[in-house]
């Protein structure tokens, strides 16, 4: 080797580590395992705490670290990370898509994979190797205030969206100049927190860990994505950031998992100020990095507390090696001593908002979009005259409220006060008046506020320095405002409201108690409705809300998890009749707060199907989504109905469009293993397909989905297939009585799970 080698390109990469790592100091070490806070002094990060990596930089902050790396002994180059949860959100003009939540609405893996290719490509171009997404967390509380983030509620349709995320992010390598670095997050059981408050308890235990929560994990881990980000909470009393059992047994061990684990914000300080497990940072350091922990996010006092860890004798130097050699590894096979991948201004000014990325941003929006319900009053341009539509509600043109949260000013980033640029963002209201036909009269009130922020009674930063959450105030119905939208309700042939909620409800610190329209909407909704003007109702909101009587009486009901920038414009189309409506649920939407969680796949055994006062059935069941037209399922047949562990069940449904207009249908098939050994869920999703059917056409649609995919987890924590008699249910929703059942059998015997499934479609005349 030379002087030089770990700089020798033609060395592989292992002999690269180990000559940098034989280099390498103890501060060197302990720093390059730290990802910090390019918003604070990126001078002392990198020249003195030898930052490994940094997040939250500005455009002109990752050139500043690129300079400051220049001026180490060794020159490693850093990893820069960002959020871009739903496009490059937090850079100027960049593609903000729908929020993930929006994006499940699709049901479309294929587009979703496009989406995170474009986004990959956007942020590449700006010098940002690493982005924290997808999120894999089970939304089964609405009441958390990340719900939004998730793909909803089923493990199945987050392993098939998750991994077409990953791949579109990592595309065809490291070594493809668009790739950039996918974070399956929060590993694992982050989301199932005690009465919906955030990052709290997980009470979860290991078999129920197994049978719904890491079965999409181990999918996006043999699909390679690279890095793992663990969840802020403790299960069973012990943090997700020391768990041996589920980072070393599992993850690594069952699994093999050989990429990179990063810890979520301060988690091993949080061992120390907030969950108190540890009595210092140096305790706390020596247990996260004996866990097998590599990256560890904002702790600034690991940089200390690891170095008091080895003079204790806590742990060893040498028990650093194994972190720094994962991020080397990172670092060499991303090319970054060679390319560094800074901002490339004419990669920016080709990418970056590009008309292929607005025109993906629309389809996406369009496809997000889920309706309902319908008594005829949409699509409006059936009505054939000029109209006269009032649009109203608080956020009929809040155009940063659209974008959601992890985007312009949601408040994680300083450098976007404002938001992403008005005129790239287009409202329900915008979208009207664009869109409606020559003559037609759009007019617009607000009608009411939402909310207002006080400060926290406990101080405005918790005790890492980060910014506690304002405390939301709701904002009383204001009667002008009300009697403003009234008046043009009255005036007009149609009402459009527009309601949800805000950002300041959504996100990290702010789950909310309960889930009702907030501030003045609910009493605007009922003005509205006591005009008798036809009543339709978008609900703009980062996730399922309760809602009241002037909704679910409404004429119609259109449902927008934050849709992006285009989405105001695919809101006008749909209800203009311009587009078919297709999206369908990835969630359950709740009757009441009382009632969660109220997601499909539920255990059986329990004392009835209801509560004394309330049904338990959901407002809006998983699945569940109206088209312009109307859909028969109709003649499910099982080829063969005797079958063997190592078999596949292979099924046909005819599905008929009775309409006139086209329908695009998402045919669900769902398996329920009529007789468990232990208590098991009553049915779950296995696979689905979405399907374009022209008007009285029929589409023979054919389904596969391999036996050893129809396992429980047995009592001692084995996925297994129990022999015995199983139900097939297909339909459009995952509602029973949308579903026919065909019945098959499997005899005694085993197979190892099945990869894909695959899906086929004959459409006939």
């Amino acid at each position: 080797m030379t002087n030089d080698a770990y700089l020798d390109r033609q060395l592989p990469v292992e002999a690269r580590i180990a000559d940098l790592l034989g280099r390498m100091t103890l501060e060197e070490k302990v720093g390059q395992m730290l990802q910090l806070d390019a918003r604070e002094d990126l001078d002392d990060q990198v020249l003195r705490m030898h930052a490994g990596s940094i997040l939250h930089a500005s455009p002109a902050r990752v050139l500043r670290a690129r300079d400051l790396t220049q001026q180490t002994r060794l020159r490693i180059p850093l990893l820069v990370a960002e959020d871009c949860i739903h496009g490059h959100a937090f850079w100027e003009g960049g593609t903000v898509f729908p929020t993930q939540l929006g994006m499940a609405a699709t049901w479309d893996a294929a587009l979703i994979e496009r989406v995170a290719r474009a986004t990959a490509a956007e942020v590449s171009a700006t010098g940002i190797h690493w982005t924290f997404s997808p999120v894999l967390c089970i939304a089964r509380d609405l009441r958390w205030g990340r719900v939004d983030e998730t793909f909803g509620e089923d493990p199945y349709l987050i392993g098939e969206l998750a991994s077409a995320m990953v791949r579109g992010y990592q595309g065809g390598g490291l070594d493809d100049p668009d790739a950039i670095l996918a974070t399956a997050k929060h590993f694992a059981g982050y989301s199932e927190t005690q009465g919906g408050r955030d990052a709290s308890e997980a009470d979860i235990s290991r078999r129920k860990l197994r049978s719904w929560f890491l079965p999409p994990f181990e999918r996006v881990a043999r699909e390679g994505c690279r890095t793992f980000m663990l969840g802020y909470q403790t299960t069973d009393g012990v943090p997700i950031t020391v768990n041996d059992w589920l980072l070393n047994d599992v993850l690594r061990g069952e699994w093999g998992y050989t990429g990179t684990l990063i810890t979520d914000w301060d988690n091993v300080g949080r061992m120390v100020w907030e969950q108190k497990v540890q009595p210092d940072y140096a305790h706390a350091a020596a247990a996260a990095v004996k866990a097998g922990n590599d990256m560890v996010m904002t702790t600034p006092g690991f940089f200390d507390g690891a170095r008091e860890a080895i003079e204790k004798g806590l742990m060893a130097e040498s028990d650093l090696d194994r972190a720094v050699s994962r991020i080397l590894r990172l670092k060499f096979e991303f090319g970054l001593f060679e390319n560094p991948r800074l901002p490339d201004a004419q990669r920016i000014e080709t990418v970056i908002g590009s008309p292929e990325h607005v025109a993906l941003n629309l389809e996406t929006a369009r496809r997000s979009l889920v309706l309902l319900q319908n008594d005829g009053t949409l699509p409006l341009a059936g009505a054939g005259e000029a109209r006269r539509v009032a649009v109203v509600g608080p956020l009929a043109d809040d155009a940063q409220t659209q974008l959601g949260d992890w985007a312009g000013s949601s408040g994680q980033v300083d450098w976007l006060p404002d938001g992403q640029p008005r005129s790239l963002i287009t409202t329900v209201l915008d979208g009207l008046r664009a869109h409606a036909p020559a003559g037609w009269q759009i007019t617009h009130a607000r009608g009411a506020d939402i909310l207002t922020l006080e400060e926290d009674p406990e101080g405005a930063y918790f005790p890492d320095g980060q910014p506690r959450p304002q405390i939301v105030v709701p904002v009383a119905p204001d009667a002008a405002l009300i009697a403003e939208a009234v008046s043009a309700a009255e005036e007009a042939d149609y009402v459009v409201a527009v309601v949800g909620d805000r950002v300041e409800l959504v996100g990290e610190g702010r789950s909310t108690a309960t889930l009702e329209l907030l501030g003045g909407q609910q009493a605007l909704l009922e003005a509205l409705a006591a005009t008798g003007t036809p009543l339709i109702v978008v609900l703009l909101a980062s996730k399922p809300l309760v809602l009241p009587p002037s909704v679910t009486e409404a004429a119609a009901l259109v449902w927008t998890a934050n849709p992006g920038m285009e989405g105001g414009r695919a809101i006008a189309e749909l209800l203009l009749g311009h587009i078919e409506p297709s999206g369908r649920l990835p969630i359950s939407f709740a009757r009441h707060v009382g009632q969660q969680p109220t997601y499909y796949n539920q255990l059986r055994g329990q004392h009835g199907s209801r509560y004394a006062d309330l049904t338990q059935s959901p407002a809006h069941a998983f699945g569940e989504g109206l088209s312009y037209t109307t859909v028969e399922y109709s003649d499910l047949r099982i080829e063969e109905s005797a079958l063997k562990a190592g078999d596949t069940v292979r099924a046909t449904v005819a599905v008929r469009n009775t309409g006139d207009r086209p329908a695009r249908e998402v045919v669900q098939a769902y398996i329920r293993d009529t007789v468990t050994s232990v208590s098991w869920a009553d049915k779950e999703l296995k696979a689905f397909t979405v399907v374009d059917i022209a008007p009285g056409a029929e589409a023979i649609v054919a389904l596969e989905i391999a036996v050893a995919d129809c396992t429980i987890v047995d009592a001692d924590g084995v996925r297994v297939v129990e022999p015995g008699e199983f139900e097939l249910l297909v339909g459009p929703s995952s509602r029973d009585e949308a579903l026919l059942a065909g019945r098959f059998t499997v005899s005694a015997g085993t197979a190892d799970p099945a990869v894909e499934w695959a899906t086929a479609a004959v459409l006939t005349p």
